[in-house]
């Protein structure tokens, strides 16, 4: 999964996986999904995202694994720092 943030046009993109696309659909107004031939959803797009989000530059996403993998959640903070640099924080819990 890919993340891009392009502060010049303030559009937000959310690439779930790599491929063509061949339809995309504004499904509300400001949110175009992309899918592929087989009609899953590969992507998204988010026009006007500093209206849309508290910080398009910021992202924080929580990872989970199974019960029997590894007992406990973590969470992880990224923060833009440059083009193609982020800064990690990792937490406990959710």
């Amino acid at each position: 999964m890919k993340v891009t943030y392009d502060p010049e046009v303030d559009v937000l993109r959310i690439l779930l996986h790599s491929g063509p696309i061949e339809e995309s659909d504004e499904s509300k107004p400001g949110v175009i999904l992309d899918y592929d031939k087989s009609g899953n959803v590969v992507g998204m797009e988010i026009l006007d995202a500093s209206k849309r989000t508290d910080s398009p530059q910021t992202m924080e996403y929580a990872i989970t694994m199974p019960q029997t993998a590894v007992s406990s959640g973590a969470f992880v903070r990224e923060e833009a720092t440059g083009y193609g640099r982020s800064k990690k924080r990792r937490g406990g819990k959710n």
